[in-house]
């Protein structure tokens, strides 16, 4: 496989438990690219998005992410995995009872890291990154839901990701909010060279910011697909 392909799936089935929710499914992103997945609530993205950061194991096919084979993946291997990728959720899982900085300093030291200059040093980077520098001792129950995302993007990007994962990462938020968020994503794909496979419901995100398009339906998955021509803004 090419070093400019992040993650490539090959006829492979995506199970949640013994049930089979998508079939055979192929989908290669290289080195760089913003993808979009689209598809209807139920439609089976959010278990693709599990299997790829190791959530659901791969059962039948193939698939490689960031130079794991998911095949081979086992509960040991699953956090080296998730070092090399990023993931932005729609809730943003932050912990409510620490402050910015103790959130991204709490994912560090999980991940490896222990010297407290070079921690301290990669948090202010990455919240420069996301222009919340002058945040890092706010409670994130006190941050607006724009900033929450911010502070989630700047977690994700704390291991230098080849790839992120992000789960409707705009779904709860106001439209005004949403397009700074997806200026910083196409930004941090475009600069860092980083891969990102966003799933959305939002039809306006896909004219306003167009890009490949990934469509879940009918348990499959479909490449280059188009934006369905109606005026409704969810999908």
């Amino acid at each position: 496989m090419p070093e400019s392909t992040i993650l490539n799936l090959v006829n492979a089935d995506i199970y949640q438990g013994k049930s089979q929710i998508l079939n055979n499914v192929n989908l290669k992103i290289d080195k760089g690219e913003f993808v979009y997945l689209i598809g209807k609530t139920g439609s089976g993205k959010s278990s693709l998005l599990k299997t790829l950061y190791g959530e659901l194991p791969l059962k039948e096919g193939e698939g490689t992410v960031v130079g794991f084979d998911l095949r081979k993946m086992d509960w040991k291997k699953i956090p080296f995995l998730r070092r090399k990728m990023g993931i932005v959720f729609q809730d943003f899982k932050l912990l409510t009872d620490r402050n910015v900085y103790e959130n991204l300093e709490f994912v560090l030291k999980a991940t490896g890291w222990d010297d407290s200059k070079k921690i301290k040093a990669r948090i202010e980077e990455v919240l420069d990154l996301v222009h919340l520098p002058a945040k890092s001792y706010k409670k994130t129950y006190e941050m607006s839901g724009g900033e929450q995302q911010r502070v989630d993007i700047a977690r994700a990007l704390l291991n230098n990701p080849e790839l992120i994962l992000a789960d409707e990462p705009t779904g709860n938020l106001d439209p005004e909010t949403t397009d700074m968020i997806m200026q910083l994503l196409i930004s941090i794909s475009k600069d860092m060279n980083t891969s990102i496979l966003m799933a959305t419901h939002d039809y306006r995100l896909l004219q306003q910011y167009p890009s490949r398009i990934v469509r879940v339906e009918d348990n499959s998955v479909s490449d280059n697909a188009v934006i369905p021509q109606q005026h409704t803004t969810t999908i």
